[in-house]
C-alpha cells in the first residue's frame, strides 16, 4: 500500500475539507498510511521538501492542496473523492464501495443504538 503525503493550506474548517478529513480517517482504518501537514501547522514540512518547496514556487499557495506518492506529484488543487484517495493509497475501488454502502445502511440506528 502507498504512503500518501498530503500538503494542504488549512487545517480543518469547510464542508469539503472535513468530508476530506473524514475520508482520510476511513482510510486510515483499511490500513492506508497518510501523512497529512498543513501550511499554517508545519511550515517546516513544506520548505523542506524540494519538490513541494518547487511547486509552490511555481504554482503558488492558491494551487495546494498537493498530493505526493514516493516524492512524486500525483494531485494538486483539489481534494480527492473517497474513492480517488482508496485508488492513491491502494485500497480497492470495490471495498471502498462496499465500506461506504455498508456505513449508509448501517444509519443511525447501527448495533442498538437508537436514540
Amino acid at each position: 500500500m502507498n504512503t500518501v503525503q498530503v500538503f494542504d493550506k488549512t487545517g480543518c474548517c469547510g464542508s469539503s475539507n472535513e468530508t476530506f478529513l473524514a475520508d482520510i480517517d476511513w482510510a486510515k482504518q483499511n490500513g492506508a498510511k497518510i501523512e497529512r501537514y498543513t501550511l499554517a501547522d508545519q511550515e517546516s514540512a513544506f520548505s523542506s521538501n524540494a519538490t513541494v518547496k518547487n511547486f509552490i514556487e511555481n504554482s503558488g499557495k492558491d494551487a495546494l492542496p498537493l498530493f505526493l506518492i514516493n516524492g512524486e506529484i500525483v494531485l494538486s488543487g483539489r481534494h480527492p473523492n473517497r474513492e480517488e484517495l482508496a485508488d492513491l493509497v491502494g485500497i480497492s475501488s470495490a471495498d471502498a464501495q462496499a465500506r461506504a454502502e455498508e456505513e449508509k445502511a448501517a444509519g443511525c440506528c447501527s448495533g442498538g443504538n437508537c436514540a
